[in-house]
């Protein structure tokens, strides 16, 4: 399953993709993380349904308190290798 996720809050200049790549590396898990010109981050990832929400409830533990709000977007088509960030 693949998931295009958008983060709104206090999302840019608090680590936030690299907090993201890392915990990436503690799970099967394929996509990227990315500063938008807004001020929100997007995060598109790919992996079975498990995997996933674990990925996921990482990120938001990590991350509460300073996520106000995530919107679900339908996610890129582009093939995914590895975890990284783009600029």
């Amino acid at each position: 399953m693949r998931r295009r996720l958008i983060y709104h809050g206090r999302v840019q200049g608090v680590g936030f993709r690299y907090t993201v790549r890392s915990i990436s590396r503690q799970h099967e898990v394929l996509g990227w993380v990315k500063n938008l010109a807004d001020g929100t981050v997007e995060l598109v990832v790919e992996a079975g349904a498990a995997e996933m929400a674990g990925f996921l409830d990482d990120v938001a533990r990590r991350f509460d308190g300073q996520v106000t709000s995530i919107d679900d977007k339908t996610p890129p088509g582009e093939p995914l290798s590895g975890f990284r960030i783009r600029h």
